[in-house]
């Protein structure tokens, strides 16, 4: 075999190889990504030490080093306060949350990620207690984004990211406090994230030997799992309070620093790791770079084969919405009939199904178009345009198309317009987004057909 032929067949192999790579990608139907929590000590070096050697801009600046050396795709940082431009300097990953202000003006949260994310949302706790601390000081709450990991014609995998800093103090008006906090967040999820796969991580200055801080309430009520308990603790919550040294060696020990997780009718999670990166956040001659231990869990993600979501479109307006708990429930979810009601733009989508679940969407407002699908059509494609309207983004304009070439229409048409198309196979049968008395965001659900 002369060397020209052995070039032409190495050739040949990396674009047989970049091929195969390139169609895997385009249908990726799995993945795994790695979550960071940090508390970054970034309160002023005049208010507060916190028992960090060292020169705490330099600090920060290190910590964003590291941040991207090691690659973590999503991160939440709390207590980033007056050195935020120090952190994010060198944090250089590609989206970022914009700070919301130093001491006393800022809550500290902020999230940065290897994958973008939307509908990036700030909320103040209802209650605080300068008891044992100075947690009035600040705005301090929790943040919520919509993480997108993957997107391709096979579906959306999104993953709603909360980030939290709880009220500090064992006090009794402590305790209240952080109990109403984590009450506030359990609320919250009930509602923002209906039908979302959900990660919270943060500091929740909270510990499950102190039953008074309802630390289970994401487990009880939002159907979480905290991946430390899952697979440090062997899936039992720890009933005697151990401490851990800074920097930690040891993973079985108990911080406040806590992530929970849990999956959706259309993205399955699980985590396969945890631990403490204490020994990647040092400073050169081996000091800590922050009073806490940041702590690291990885998940993988895979679609189910009942349900999977289109990506979204819109503003971030009116109240969140998702069809995929219902739909979950549904044996076969098949359309029998698209309904839109629409005018100079669009009031409300519908849809009814063949076993007589009825799904709606927006307003009553516009004019009522319907679509009966005969037997064997089903939906397959949706155009979605969008307008301003009081200074307000809404969907303006909706199209439907179905298997038959029959085709829906409502509202009035944009230049800012998205796609969607169901993969092979499979079938629009429902809605995500959001909606008041128009629908401001849209996304679609998706079943075998």
């Amino acid at each position: 075999m002369t060397a020209s032929t052995k070039q032409n067949i190495r050739r040949n192999i990396i674009a047989l190889v970049g091929s195969a790579m390139s169609a895997f990608a385009a249908v990726q139907t799995a993945g795994d990504f790695s979550v960071l929590s940090m508390n970054t000590a970034g309160l002023p070096a005049f208010l507060q030490g916190n028992d960090v050697p060292g020169d705490k801009a330099e600090n920060h600046r290190m910590i964003g080093v590291k941040f991207v050396e090691y690659g973590y795709d999503i991160i939440n940082v709390q207590e980033d306060f007056n050195y935020h431009a120090d952190l994010y300097s060198t944090a250089s990953l590609p989206y970022r949350t914009p700070t919301s202000g130093g001491v006393p003006f800022g809550s500290g949260l902020n999230t940065l990620s290897l994958h973008p994310f939307t509908d990036m949302i700030r909320v103040k706790w209802n209650d605080c207690s300068s008891m044992d601390g100075a947690d009035c000081l600040t705005p301090k709450g929790f943040t919520l984004v919509r993480v997108l990991l993957s997107s391709g014609p096979e579906g959306s995998a999104y993953v709603d990211v909360y980030n939290i800093h709880a009220d500090a103090g064992v006090t009794q008006d402590d305790l209240v406090a952080r109990a109403n906090n984590l009450h506030q967040l359990s609320e919250y999820i009930s509602i923002w994230s209906s039908g979302n796969a959900v990660i919270i991580a943060g500091d929740t200055n909270s510990r499950y030997t102190r039953t008074k801080d309802e630390i289970r309430i994401f487990t009880r009520e939002n159907g979480m799992i905290d991946p430390w308990v899952e697979l440090i603790r062997d899936g039992v919550d720890p009933t005697e309070e151990t401490f851990c040294a800074n920097p930690t060696t040891l993973n079985y020990c108990e911080t406040v620093d806590k992530m929970f997780y849990r999956s959706s009718p259309v993205l399955d999670l699980q985590a396969t790791g945890w631990s403490y990166e204490s020994s990647r956040f040092l400073q050169p001659n081996g000091d800590i770079l922050s009073d806490h231990n940041p702590i690291v869990a990885n998940f993988t993600w895979s679609y189910p084969g009942s349900l999977r979501q289109s990506g979204l479109h819109g503003g971030p307006h009116g109240t969140w919405f998702s069809d995929t708990e219902v739909l979950s429930h549904l044996f076969s979810p098949r359309v029998s009939t698209i309904s839109f009601r629409g005018g100079s733009r669009l009031d409300a989508v519908s849809v009814a199904h063949v076993d007589g679940t009825f799904i709606l969407h927006g307003g009553t407002g516009g004019q009522v178009s319907e679509l009966k699908l005969a037997d064997g059509e089903i939906w397959t494609e949706a155009k979605v345009c969008l307008g301003q309207r009081n200074n307000r983004t809404r969907v303006f304009w909706i199209g439907a198309r179905t298997s038959a070439g029959r085709i829906l229409t409502a509202g009035s048409s944009t230049e800012d317009c998205a796609e969607f198309a169901a993969p092979k196979g499979w079938g629009i049968v429902g809605f995500v987004g959001r909606s008041g008395d128009e629908v401001d965001q849209l996304g679609f659900v998706y079943a075998p057909q």
